[in-house]
């Protein structure tokens, strides 16, 4: 199971808080030790100081005097070696090792060991006959003291482990309160609901987290209002052409439509039927667009004699409306990269459009224009044109028809956006703005194909 930021933290928190006891607990018992060694060993010099300031070679001489002194250091712990000028070391055994060991007769500190066993030893020399004492004191009178130290400062380290570990559960639970919020947020977008959103607060992460979701909610609301207007221009379109055919249909059952009439009855059935059809044939389209296998045949092709090709086509039915098409195309080879079906399906919906809204004696202009590395078409019309908000959005489906539809005529609301999503499939774009002829132009663009000149052969 997975675990709660909570208790992630404590447990960083404990790890961390748990290495800094370990390496301060060493350095600490490395400065206990040497501390209380150097304690020790400051204290005895400046006993050793005060007895030699007490005594001579006479003193050392005197029994008495020397046993007197020898009491008053002995209750601390502390052994005396004596040598009298001319004699032998006189102490316990051990001491006298440690004290010749270390230099007796000579003025110093020593820490020297005897038999496995550490001591500190202060050296004097009394007198210019070779008198001399020393004080030994076994390291290990220090060992008590410093374990009690030790104590002390683990116990101290083990309140700092319980301090960290309740400021890592506290600090866990205070960052995973936003992120809670932001998991319930998401839980109720996820059931439907838009109106949700999070606080922006805390840590500069978690902040983001929750700007993160409150702009998802937001694009969610704007998605589903934009696809609910969509289905309803769809909606409304296929309610028109399935009125009439509902309509003609029964008039040529209840035989209310004979002869010529049943024949326009037929012709008009026909006629929306293809209406229904194309626009069932552009939804599965604009659907086949978002999906992986969509396949396009890309090559080379001449964009000019593509141009052209839909000239002869579409200047019939110019003809037909009193509306004059212009064409303006290079007369070399214009290459692009494109599935030619498709870029024809392209320049024939834009077409559609301008020639829809195109008044009776306006232009409607195909120019092709070639410019540095890229070629570009551009589908203009001399109708009424768009709003300039609505040239960002035209491509959105069904944006312009929900607008337009009951000022002007209008297609499905889906050929704009399938026009644009062909083209941004073949790795061109696709662009609307204002026409020179006062209505809109539709501009697609393509990057040019090298020309490749075949060397001649030897």
């Amino acid at each position: 199971m997975r675990g709660t930021l909570a208790g992630r933290i404590t447990l960083v928190c404990l790890a961390v808080a748990g290495v800094a006891v370990i390496v301060a607990g060493l350095v600490a018992a490395r400065l206990i030790r040497t501390t209380a060694d150097n304690a020790l060993q400051s204290s005895l010099a400046a006993q050793a100081d005060v007895v030699a300031s007490q005594l001579d070679e006479t003193g050392i001489g005197n029994r008495l005097g020397v046993g007197k002194v020898a009491d008053v250091v002995r209750g601390q712990g502390i052994s005396v070696v004596v040598r009298r000028a001319g004699g032998q070391p006189l102490g316990d055994g051990v001491a006298v090792q440690a004290a010749v060991k270390a230099g007796l007769g000579t003025n110093g500190s020593r820490r020297v060991a005897v038999a496995g066993a550490q001591y500190l030893v202060e050296t004097r020399a009394v007198g210019a006959r070779g008198a001399a004492f020393a004080l030994v004191l076994p390291t290990q009178n220090a060992q008590a003291t410093q374990r009690a130290l030790v104590r002390n400062i683990a116990l101290a380290l083990g309140i700092g482990l319980v301090v960290a570990a309740f400021a890592g559960f506290v600090s866990g639970r205070l960052l995973g309160r936003p992120l809670r919020r932001a998991a319930l947020a998401a839980g109720s977008l996820r059931a439907g609901r838009r109106d949700v959103r999070v606080p922006v607060q805390g840590p500069r992460e978690v902040a983001e987290v929750a700007g993160s979701l409150n702009s998802l909610a937001d694009a969610l609301a704007v998605s589903e209002a934009r696809q609910r207007e969509f289905l309803l221009s769809v909606s409304h379109e296929l309610r028109t052409p399935l009125t009439a055919v509902t309509g003609f249909a029964e008039a040529i059952a209840d035989g209310v439509a004979s002869g010529d009439d049943a024949v326009r009855a037929g012709q008009t059935i026909q006629r929306e039927a293809g209406r229904l059809s194309r626009l069932v044939e552009d939804l599965l389209e604009l659907a086949r667009l978002g999906a992986d296998e969509f396949r396009l045949d890309v090559a080379s092709l001449d964009l000019g004699a593509l141009v052209r090709d839909c000239a002869e086509v579409w200047r019939l039915r110019c003809l037909a409306q009193d509306v004059r098409l212009a064409v303006s195309a290079p007369a070399s080879p214009v290459l692009v990269l494109a599935d030619a079906r498709r870029l024809r399906q392209v320049v024939d919906g834009l077409a559609e459009n301008a020639l829809r809204v195109t008044p009776a004696g306006a232009p409607m202009v195909f120019a092709l224009t070639v410019s540095g590395s890229s070629a570009s078409l551009a589908v203009r019309d001399g109708g009424p044109g768009l709003a300039p908000e609505d040239y960002p959005v035209a491509f959105e489906r069904g944006v312009l028809n929900a607008k337009y539809r009951d000022r002007r005529p209008v297609g499905s609301g889906i050929g704009l956006a399938l026009v644009h999503g062909l083209v941004t499939r073949m790795g061109g774009t696709l662009t609307a703005g204002p026409a020179p002829e006062g209505g809109a132009a539709f501009t697609l663009t393509f990057p040019l194909t090298p020309v490749t000149v075949p060397l001649p052969h030897p």
